[in-house]
């Protein structure tokens, strides 16, 4: 073999390298992708209480089982107050950073499926903050009307909660939750008073005067601490009782 022909030979195979080699990187970053793609399609995270639901045997007769549905607010309640859920047939669904369209999603299965007698609302914070993109407050309502006709038609009692009161949002502070939060509040109210629904006002027990949260009650702004979360409580356990006898 001469040197031209040894020098194309050697050529040859280094192309057919790089060839294998850049298949074998197309081929990773196909699949990395797609893997990460399909993970991402929970986008209501259906999976997060799946193992949970499946696990929670049906209400006896007498059990007053009540649903909490919500974000980090609700979720953060389990945490800060696990003794308010001990003991009891309460059952906290919160997920952290959700918006309404995405706890609609997953009603069926967080909710309506675990065949609660009462169902607490408490939810639109993060739709204020466009969490999952821009939101009116009548699209937010939009989906709270959902939730509750879905939980009416299955026979469980509503309990719709106000949005806590917050001035701004760490995460997002050029929104203006101050004013837009009393809106929403309004237009929840009216809602549940036409439909006969419980409307819970939280808001009016926090709120500091210029519809932020007393700090004794947030740690943040936003999320309530333990004195805050007992607050909430009287005015639940209220309601509940009210609701059952």
């Amino acid at each position: 073999m001469n040197s031209l022909n040894f020098r194309i030979f050697i050529e040859t195979i280094q192309t057919k390298s790089l060839n294998v080699m850049f298949l074998r990187i197309f081929i990773f970053l196909f699949f990395h992708v797609n893997c990460e793609f399909v993970k991402a399609q929970d986008w209501a995270a259906l999976n997060h209480f799946k193992a949970q639901n499946e696990a929670l045997l049906p209400p006896q007769f007498s059990e007053d089982r009540v649903v909490f549905m919500g974000n980090s607010i609700t979720a953060g309640w389990l945490n800060a107050r696990p003794e308010f859920f001990q003991n009891k047939p309460f059952i906290n669904r919160g997920i952290s950073g959700q918006t309404t369209p995405q706890m609609l999603v997953r009603f069926r299965s967080d909710v309506i499926h675990l065949r609660p007698k009462i169902v607490v609302i408490l939810a639109g914070t993060n739709d204020i903050a466009g969490n999952t993109g821009p939101m009116t407050i009548e699209m937010t309502l939009a989906h709270l009307k959902s939730m509750s006709e879905l939980s009416h038609a299955n026979g469980i009692k509503v309990v719709l909660c106000s949005v806590l009161p917050a001035e701004k949002f760490p995460w997002n502070p050029e929104k203006q939750p101050n004013m837009k939060i009393p809106k929403l509040n309004q237009m929840i109210q009216e809602y549940a008073k036409s439909k006969g629904f419980e409307y819970l006002d939280y808001f009016s027990e926090l709120n500091n005067g210029t519809n932020g949260m007393k700090t004794e009650y947030t740690y943040d702004g936003v999320h309530p601490t333990v004195e805050g979360y007992k607050v909430m409580e009287k005015l639940l356990t209220k309601k509940i009782n009210k609701i059952l006898n």
